[in-house]
């Protein structure tokens, strides 16, 4: 796969659970389609909000094994968080997403020390991306430094895009940081592909050359996230698109992380089932989802589905 080819809207998936924190890989394809349906480009399975880092090898290849065989479209991409702060785990369970044909992968770096330094982790990477990515396989380096404790610099990205410029392909920004967006497009213009993981950023993202957005709050507003790029690909204002989504995801946030908060509210907006959770992860109380919903109603309306 060219690249090129991923762009657009992805949305970081909730991955489907039994109240007692099961995975359930048979709701796979139904969300898959949803998603789809309603205007997502493609799916990050096993990221933040999909509680990834909670999951056992054995429950990420059956989900995996399951949004493969189901995947909605060819053109639909199919991503998946693989970083652990393990680099043997990391490299068996990105070859893993390869060999089971997976579009690509998004790596977390080594989120457990906080001190290593530049050298360590250009070393960690180059380990996963020589022995865990095929030729043709590509991957994106996770930027959350907020959760991770664990910042990417713009001299590791390029150290790490000049020793595999077909397999290191980009990068999921989720530092919320609007400097960093600039810096980003500064050094690297399209030479990197960049999703911003803040869907309050979309439009300042879209103005830095990003490549698309890949964010928890597409579960319930790919339509409107849609809408918004599609009309900053068409040279449009998105002005009143981005206000809906910013107000949308400060409605959830008052949920909680975003993994339990959608769980929380999709089977009220949606009608899709209710999940549980893994812990330490728990659902917000039912007072405070109760206060939220209206307001989510208000923000989603006219978001249809849709298709194409």
């Amino acid at each position: 796969m060219a690249p090129t080819q991923f762009h657009g809207i992805f949305a970081a998936a909730l991955t489907p659970m039994t109240a007692e924190g099961q995975v359930r890989p048979q709701d796979v394809p139904a969300l898959l389609q949803a998603l789809a349906q309603r205007g997502a480009h493609g799916a990050l399975l096993l990221g933040t909000t999909g509680e990834g880092p909670s999951l056992a090898p054995a429950e990420r290849r059956a989900l995996l094994q399951a949004a493969v065989t189901s995947r909605p479209s060819s053109d639909f991409r199919l991503l998946a968080g693989t970083g652990t702060p393990s680099l043997e785990q990391t490299i068996a369970l990105t070859r893993m997403a390869f060999d089971l044909g997976l579009d690509g992968v998004v790596v977390l770096p080594p989120y457990y020390f906080r001190a290593a330094d530049d050298e360590g982790l250009f070393a960690w990477f180059a380990a996963v991306l020589q022995r865990g990515v095929p030729a043709g396989g590509a991957l994106l380096a996770y930027h959350i430094p907020q959760v991770s404790g664990v910042a990417l610099s713009l001299d590791l990205l390029a150290r790490l895009k000049d020793a595999f410029p077909r397999r290191f392909v980009g990068l999921k920004d989720s530092s919320g940081e609007r400097a960093f967006a600039e810096a980003l497009s500064a050094r690297f213009g399209a030479d990197l592909a960049v999703f911003t993981g803040n869907d309050r950023l979309l439009t300042h993202a879209w103005q830095q050359g990003a490549a698309g957005a890949i964010t928890a709050l597409a579960n319930v507003a790919s339509p409107i996230l849609r809408a918004a790029w599609d009309a900053l690909r068409a040279g449009q204002s998105a002005t009143p698109w981005q206000a809906r989504l910013n107000d949308l995801r400060a409605t959830l946030e008052r949920l909680g992380p975003f993994a339990a908060g959608l769980k929380a509210v999709v089977p009220e907006l949606l009608g899709w089932p209710r999940w549980g959770l893994k812990p330490p992860l728990r659902a917000p109380s039912p007072p405070r989802v109760a206060e939220v919903l209206p307001r989510l109603r208000d923000l989603l309306r006219d978001a249809r589905p849709r298709v194409g």
